[in-house]
């Protein structure tokens, strides 16, 4: 009884008072609608309908304005789904209930749900919401929604953002003034918010206009909400009588994290930062995302990776960490180049206010004066590929022009080449005894792991500085992995020597461990224990793979009980520098195991901190590389606290695809602690 109830009281509430007193309307128990046939009631008026409408391939259950020519959905059941079929039945059965119905499935209807809209009559009590929708050709819920707060502020902000004021874009500053006020829309369009008491404290509009049109107050797709109007005595169309705002760049987050909103006209667009290109090109609202990838801010001789591109004109949230008082633009600017933490700045009125990623709210106005600095990747690397593609169509040029020069050349190039490869091959094998003396591993030749490998024919990884193959050793009883470096680099070389005479000095349940080694002339390669589940980021990120609670729990342990090793039980202390989940492995029977130690940093007996240049992966670092202090165990401990909210989460650190305020994992789980949010 209740729901037949609530169905009349929701389709009656569209109609004027004096035609619902008029007239009577009445929906039998065991009725039921076809979108191809009998696809809707109609309200006693005959101006509102409930049933099915069309949207694309499918159909969607709403009420509509169905006597007018041009029909407007006010409100859509299950507006989030996708639409259904033409074989699907609405019955309202004999418990008063509507419920969808498929062959193979049945759903039930509820009123319960939010809407864009609200009619002559209607009400937006405290505490509820109106949500704007898509598109015009997709009613699911958009990006912004219309909130009448507990305070009496009604007040308009992106969906998923907290009810705070950095947040709103339109409100009426009425908050203090009760706690159960309410909207009301009434005849003459007139628009206006009731006190507890029943007393007008506001008029968002003052009505009296013409009594006979009809008025619908909606939040549109684009942020603004509106109030129109139509003559129902002439095949005209909506008119809009009153919006919230007439800066189309008003609503935030328009344009998504990274990119900002730019006034066309009498219509908006967007653009991205400098650096940066649209996640989807043709939905601006997902944002934008950097068009480059670098893993550390700076080289290793201290110089930056990055370059600063100019914006002027242009306003974002002031989401800084820093502000510094500085004379200049350009001292502005170097000042971010110089800090890792930072990755845009915004200079203005001797004002340097220093931000994170992502930047919010981006919009330009003219009549702002501020400028924002922008990291971008240097263009160094495509400096020295135009200049080698230069000297190799001058090498060109050159063979063609003297054959004789190039045989001559060739000749000469090989007698350098065995003499080089003679003195390379003696300092090796004056490094090998080097190094066995530090470790006891086996020594393979390359053309043993040639064979151990099938002719390295089984790839299962790759890295910055090699390739990594299946094989198998003991005459084929044991699987391993062969990490094979694909240049000899001298940074490289480094990183060889350093995992060697780490894992070679380490033995623990929970880090890789290293079985041999190959130095045979330029080749390079090392044998690892063979993990057969793959490394954690393939576990965590993966859906399909995701493990349970209770092994992530476990996994947490282990690896904490290897860094543990590292840091308190080793000879001396050892920094890892480059915790991740890509470097933690999982075994056969899902046991994590610290890997790639091409980083790491071993402390000396009486040593208790290091200086040295910044290591690690982008996310994982902890704030003392970027700020040139003194680099301790503790580093170690705040990779792993990234990879433990990982872990929880099963999630990455940084994820674009979510709503911003998630999108940066520790600052969105701060963000729930300060608020109380978090949950055992």
């Amino acid at each position: 009884m209740a729901s037949t109830t609530l169905l009349f009281l929701l389709l009656s509430a569209f109609c004027v008072a004096a035609a619902v007193q008029r007239r009577g309307s009445n929906i039998s128990r065991g009725s039921s609608l076809t979108p191809t046939s009998n696809s809707f009631w109609l309200s006693p008026n005959r101006l509102y309908a409930f049933g099915f409408y069309k949207q694309g391939d499918g159909y969607y259950v709403g009420i509509f304005l169905n006597g007018i020519p041009q029909k407007t959905v006010v409100w859509t059941a299950n507006r989030d789904d996708p639409p259904v079929p033409s074989n699907v039945t609405l019955h309202f059965t004999s418990e008063g209930r509507l419920r969808l119905q498929t062959q193979a499935q049945q759903k039930e209807i509820s009123f319960d749900l939010p809407t864009d809209a609200l009619l002559l009559g209607q009400r937006l009590s405290a505490g509820k919401e109106l949500f704007s929708i898509v598109s015009e050709t997709n009613p699911s819920t958009g990006m912004f929604r219309l909130k009448m707060q507990h305070d009496g502020n009604l007040v308009q902000y992106p969906v998923k953002t907290p009810d705070t004021e950095t947040y709103a874009y339109y409100a009426t500053n009425t908050g203090g003034v009760g706690d159960n006020v309410t909207l009301h829309l009434d005849g003459g369009g007139h628009l206006y918010l009731v006190n507890t008491y029943g007393f007008n404290i506001v008029n968002i509009t003052d009505g009296g206009y013409d009594n006979e049109n009809l008025y619908l107050l909606r939040i549109d797709p684009d942020g603004i909400f509106k109030l129109y109007s139509h003559d129902l005595d002439q095949n005209g169309s909506w008119s809009i009588l009153w919006r919230s705002s007439n800066d189309k760049c008003a609503p935030k987050g328009l344009c998504g994290v990274n990119g900002f909103c730019v006034l066309l006209d009498d219509r908006h667009g967007c653009e991205c930062l400098p650096g940066f290109d649209f996640v989807v090109a043709s939905n601006w609202s997902l944002g934008c995302i950097r068009n480059f990838q670098e893993e550390i801010c700076k080289s290793k001789d201290g110089s930056t990776k990055f370059t600063m591109s100019t914006l002027e004109n242009t306003w974002w949230e002031d989401a800084s960490y820093s502000t510094l008082s500085l004379s200049t633009q350009e001292d502005c600017e170097q000042a971010c180049l110089e800090d890792c933490n930072c990755e845009a700045a915004l200079f203005e009125d001797g004002s340097c206010k220093k931000q994170r990623l992502p930047l919010r709210f981006g919009r330009r106005s003219l009549s702002d004066s501020n400028i924002l600095f922008v990291k971008v990747g240097s263009p160094e690397v495509s400096r020295q590929g135009s200049k080698k593609e230069l000297r190799t169509n001058i090498l060109v040029i050159s063979v063609s022009l003297a054959s004789f020069t190039l045989i001559i050349l060739a000749i000469s190039g090989v007698l350098i080449h065995r003499k080089n490869l003679w003195a390379y091959k003696k300092i090796s094998e004056t490094g090998n005894v080097g190094l066995t003396e530090d470790v006891a591993l086996r020594s393979f030749t390359y053309m043993e792991l040639e064979k151990v490998t099938n002719c390295f024919k089984e790839e299962i990884g790759k890295g910055a500085s090699g390739t990594v193959y299946k094989g198998a050793i003991s005459n084929g009883q044991r699987i391993v992995a062969v990490k094979k470096q694909e240049k000899v680099l001298a940074e490289w070389q480094r990183e060889f020597q350093n995992e060697l005479k780490v894992l070679g000095r380490t033995h623990h349940r929970n880090l890789v461990r290293l079985l041999g080694y190959c130095l045979d002339g330029r080749n390079r390669l090392l044998v690892y224990e063979y993990m057969s589940n793959g490394s954690l980021a393939d576990l965590l990120f993966t859906p399909a793979k995701q493990p349970c609670w209770v092994e992530r729990v476990g996994i947490a342990l282990n690896v904490a009980k290897g860094i543990l090793y590292l840091h308190e039980e080793c000879e001396t202390q050892i920094i890892h520098c480059d915790i991740k989940p890509q470097n933690i492995l999982m075994d056969e029977y899902r046991c994590a195991k610290i890997s790639d130690f091409g980083l790491a940093k071993l402390l000396m007996h009486d040593q208790t901190n290091t200086f040295t240049g910044i290591r690690g992966t982008r996310g994982y670092v902890a704030p003392e590389w970027h700020r040139k202090l003194a680099v301790t165990v503790k580093a170690d401990v705040y990779s792993y606290g990234i990879v433990l909210l990982e872990t929880i989460c099963c999630r990455r650190n940084v994820d674009w695809s979510l709503p911003e305020e998630e999108a940066i994992l520790e600052e969105w789980v701060y963000h729930c602690f300060e608020a109380g949010e978090l949950v055992n």
